[in-house]
């Protein structure tokens, strides 16, 4: 069982990647990093992660599911993004896990997936009409689970997160 995790180039949320990739190695669940650009990207708090293969080179039959990472490039590197946005409806089409953490909630809700459900994510003017008008439920939860799709609301609920997207792939 694999995921595919998305990240920004620049300005993701450390821990909102950290925690959650613990949590599948414990599970004993792999991953690949996709990233608009291959190579190293750079957190926001000075981490950094390697991204091997971009949005529109990932295959979406080859995962059980994806996990979009949040933080500042959240906005400006994945909410716009075509190609992460045909994985997302692909995956949601094929009932498979669709997570995003933060920001990052808003690229579901760009992608048609969150009409009527129920979501959270980190709260700014700008992500919350984002998220109305993709017709999401917001949440006050700091994850919340509606079917396959799972959000969280930023790094406090990373740890949850991830375990939240463990349970719904033992399922």
């Amino acid at each position: 069982m694999k995921l595919l995790v998305a990240i920004a180039p620049d300005r993701y949320r450390d821990e909102e990647l950290d925690k959650p990739l613990t949590v599948f190695r414990k599970a004993g669940i792999g991953f690949d990093i996709a990233s608009i650009t291959t190579g190293t990207c750079a957190g926001m708090l000075g981490g950094t992660a390697h991204a091997s293969l971009t949005f529109d080179h990932a295959d979406p039959s080859l995962y059980a599911g994806i996990v979009i990472i949040g933080g500042l490039g959240s906005p400006a590197h994945l909410w716009g993004n075509r190609d992460l946005a045909r994985l997302v409806k692909t995956l949601y089409s094929a009932k498979k896990i669709v997570a995003a953490i933060c920001l990052s909630p808003v690229v579901l809700a760009k992608a048609g997936i969150l009409k009527g459900r129920k979501a959270t994510l980190y709260r700014t003017p700008e992500s919350v009409a984002e998220m109305k008008a993709g017709d999401a439920v917001i949440s006050e939860s700091p994850v919340v689970i509606d079917g396959t799709v799972i959000t969280a609301n930023g790094p406090d609920a990373a740890t949850a997160f991830g375990d939240a997207i463990v349970s719904a792939l033992n399922r």
